[in-house]
């Protein structure tokens, strides 16, 4: 009965891995870490513009800030270095995985510090988070304040 043993064995844990209750050290191997890049202590991202509670016209001008860090290109290591994500009406990704690419989140991996953004009319949030070289947030992240714009017709 060995072979039944062994059976039932894997079709638990497949059973266990449908239903989200895959043990801790499984899933953890499942998942290969990528690493990610410190941060010096001090850094810090912020807008220079919009103002939090601003109403403006679209599209809007997005100004990004950088302290104790410098901007350079996606796929350019260089130490103590990111380049600028606008996160449009999300939240924060997860740190360990890349920036998601979408119309939530915008990749400025040219090292660009200003956007034209056309936006729809309403309330909008938005978020800046620097990436290494790899799109992966720092360790730990550098991520500005929340803000809350409002663009009118």
């Amino acid at each position: 009965m060995p072979g039944r043993r062994v059976c039932g064995f894997f079709a638990g844990v497949a059973l266990a891995a449908i239903s989200g209750l895959v043990p801790v050290g499984l899933a953890e191997a499942a998942e290969p870490a990528i690493p990610r890049t410190k941060r010096p202590e001090q850094a810090q991202v912020y807008f220079i513009s919009p103002e939090n509670g601003a109403t403006l016209t679209s599209p809007i001008v997005v100004r990004f800030g950088l302290r104790e860090m410098g901007v350079a290109p996606a796929g350019v290591a260089q130490p103590q270095t990111g380049h600028h994500h606008l996160i449009v009406d999300a939240e924060v990704p997860p740190s360990g995985l890349p920036i998601p690419k979408n119309d939530h989140y915008l990749h400025f991996g040219g090292g660009q510090t200003e956007v034209s953004l056309p936006l729809a009319p309403g309330k909008h949030t938005l978020q800046l988070l620097l990436g290494d070289h790899n799109h992966v947030p720092h360790d730990p992240p550098v991520v500005s304040e929340r803000i809350t714009i409002e663009v009118r017709k």
